[in-house]
């Protein structure tokens, strides 16, 4: 919940109920694994009920709804954008390339500006990705049409 209660309470609230709910849904399509669990569906339902837990406090603890400020606006545009992008580089080149590109971009977005802290999250975001989908949960890593750094490095 947002200290003082956010611009817009109940639209912040219902947009996270109904992405927290899409996202649960769209989670459930993911296929189970060979012995017949859940297994990959696990962490994207948790972070579904979470979106839906979040958005139902917003809306709990909604105020009257103070005058919008859009000093943001241009961030979650830029946000949006990159989402976008991410996307699609990450079906063209790969997670480790698109993740490495992505990760500094948007903590830039968010106010980072120092070089080493910019060059760390290019390096250990895709590591940690990397480490925890696809060595410790065994999720199979999407791999790159155009070039993959997988390939390179030696792995899938």
């Amino acid at each position: 919940m947002t200290p003082g209660g956010s611009p817009a309470p109940r639209a912040v609230g219902i947009a996270l109920i109904l992405l927290g709910v899409g996202a649960a849904a769209t989670s459930m399509g993911i296929s189970l694994d060979q012995y017949g669990r859940w297994g990959a569906r696990v962490f994207p339902l948790a972070g579904s009920l979470s979106l839906i837990a979040v958005g139902a406090a917003e809306l709990w603890g909604a105020r009257k709804a103070a005058p919008l400020d859009h000093r943001h606006v241009p961030a979650i545009f830029a946000l949006l954008l990159v989402s976008f992008v991410y996307v699609w580089t990450l079906s063209a080149f790969g997670y480790l390339i698109s993740t490495a590109l992505a990760a500094p971009v948007v903590l830039w977005i968010f106010g980072v500006r120092h070089p080493m802290g910019l060059g760390a999250a290019a390096v250990l975001c895709p590591l940690a990705y990397h480490a925890i989908f696809f060595e410790l949960l065994g999720v199979f890593p999407p791999l790159g049409r155009w070039f993959d750094l997988l390939d390179v490095l030696g792995g899938y």
